[in-house]
């Protein structure tokens, strides 16, 4: 228990950073939705972010997790080689990609089909080259345990964005387009999306610089760094398809939808809109991802490792449910985050969380191949996820819009999860309470869809409401019963002293 009481501790820290992070982060959810109420215009922002993912995974190269192997593995290697041969690297890759962006832009502009506004390809060139080069800085930060440094540097990054963002858009909230005419600036409609753009460069602009000290001086070691590539280059073709899986909806909705292509982007800025409401789900599972991994790492080497990872496993399942339940049933109250003008999507919010649920558990068990090094084989996964998603939004974007989208996102991560553990147990078995797994999934799910049906039928709100709660404590009182309750006796008992 002494290991997991650390992963506890190291996934509070990064989860407490990162759920206040993206908290911040998810403020701008409030003012974009409702100072662009064409919907169409946050379908923008929404692609434009898309592309974006895709262009990352190619600049990083895999080196983040190759860093996290060979950092945490380098006998006789300082960290600080291995640090040096990845940076040099993505400065390299990072200069060739962006200047090829910059380049083009008027031309990927045209293509994308926002001729003449080339200074958005220009701003997110800027952006991927900044946040290309802190991936790395980030991961030394988590992998020498040094969680209120990496804490400090990404509030200040978001707080940043916002207030950038907070000074270029709130004259346009408060339709007052000159309130900062005295210092020079005067909203202008026709930038609107801009501004946004605009004020991430200048974040991640800032960030870069923080970390600058760090990449003064780089010691290229040529024999780890083929090491690394060699590791890190098939995780680009599992970074690129987790993008299509978790990204490319936002795409495919502007060009497979029904409708016209700006009916079809309002379709986009819906569904990004009502996205943003699984964030709590989103923290927890990236909370204990950046956690997780130098964790699972670091106890590799342990005989007792897969008991442990499966033990893990089952909590993760536990917290993940309540949050499930605790989002999935009150729809109707956290619709405040997003403007009135995204409402028509809040049918789907439980079947986004249950997607971003499903995503957490194959991240918990991809731990398989990183740990056998098996990053080729385990390829299929991923591009058999994105097979998935490309076949059922064909199927179903034309005929449900993005709540096919939405489906398709929840079938190829559970089908993630079901083709990981029967892979990932041949090559290193994890001994997974399987039968208490499911029965929590399960009940959630069956609760999630009593509840909002009785929410459906009652006009009542406060009895509809002390319904659901009701529910809620029910799926809390049978984890206690089952697990928790255990874990916390476990927890009281006096530690024997030999």
């Amino acid at each position: 228990m002494r290991q997991l009481k650390s992963l506890v501790t190291q996934t509070a820290i990064y989860g407490m950073s990162t759920i206040l992070v993206r908290v911040l982060n998810y403020l701008l959810a409030p003012l974009h939705t409702r100072v662009f109420t064409d919907q169409a215009d946050y379908g923008i922002i929404s692609e434009m972010y898309a592309y974006v993912t895709f262009i990352n995974v190619i600049c990083m190269f895999g080196m983040e997790t190759a860093f996290f192997r060979f950092a945490a593995k380098s006998e006789g290697h300082p960290i600080a080689r291995v640090f040096g041969s990845a940076q040099v690297f993505l400065f390299f890759t990072t200069a060739v990609i962006t200047g090829a962006l910059l380049f083009n832009a008027s031309d990927i502009a045209s293509g994308l089909g926002y001729a003449g506004k080339s200074s958005y390809v220009m701003y997110f060139a800027l952006i991927i080259a900044f946040d290309t080069l802190v991936n790395i800085p980030f991961a030394r930060l988590r992998l020498e345990g040094r969680p209120w440094r990496y804490f400090f540097i990404k509030l200040t990054n978001i707080g940043i964005n916002i207030l950038c963002n907070a000074f270029f858009l709130l004259p346009a909230l408060l339709k007052k387009p000159d309130m900062f005419s005295a210092i020079g600036f005067t909203y202008q409609p026709e930038h609107g999306i801009a501004y946004v753009f605009i004020a991430n460069v200048i974040a991640s602009a800032v960030t870069f610089c923080l970390f600058l000290p760090s990449m003064v001086r780089l010691t290229f070691d040529r024999q780890i760094f083929t090491q690394m590539l060699r590791y890190g280059a098939p995780l680009i073709i599992i970074g690129l398809a987790g993008m299509i899986n978790e990204t490319l909806d936002r795409v495919l909705i502007k060009y497979w939808g029904s409708g016209s292509v700006t009916e079809n982007l309002k379709q986009v800025g819906i569904y990004s809109a009502v996205y943003k409401l699984a964030i709590f789900m989103t923290l927890a599972v990236q909370g204990f991802r950046m956690g997780a991994e130098p964790f699972f790492f670091s106890q590799s080497t342990d005989k007792n490792a897969p008991s442990l990872y499966a033990i893990i496993m089952k909590y993760f399942v536990i917290v993940c449910c309540i949050i499930f339940l605790g989002v999935g049933l009150f729809p109707d109250i956290f619709k405040i985050i997003i403007g009135e003008e995204y409402h028509s999507g809040l049918g789907i919010v439980p079947v986004l969380l249950l997607a971003q649920l499903f995503l957490g558990i194959y991240y918990n068990q991809s731990v398989w191949y990183k740990l056998t090094d098996k990053t080729t084989f385990a390829t299929l996964i991923p591009i058999s996820g994105a097979v998935i998603t490309l076949g059922l939004n064909y199927l179903l974007i034309p005929a449900y819009g993005y709540a096919g989208a939405a489906w398709a996102t929840c079938a190829c991560y559970f089908g993630m999860v079901v083709m990981s553990y029967y892979i990932g147990q041949h090559h290193y078995h994890v001994p997974y309470p399987m039968r208490k797994i499911l029965s929590y999934l399960v009940m959630a799910i069956v609760l999630c869809l009593v509840g909002l049906q009785i929410a459906n039928s009652l006009t009542n709100f406060w009895m509809s409401f002390s319904v659901r709660i009701v529910l809620l404590f029910l799926f809390i009182g049978f984890a206690w019963w089952l697990d928790i309750g255990k874990l916390w006796s476990s927890r009281s008992k006096p530690v024997a002293r030999s």
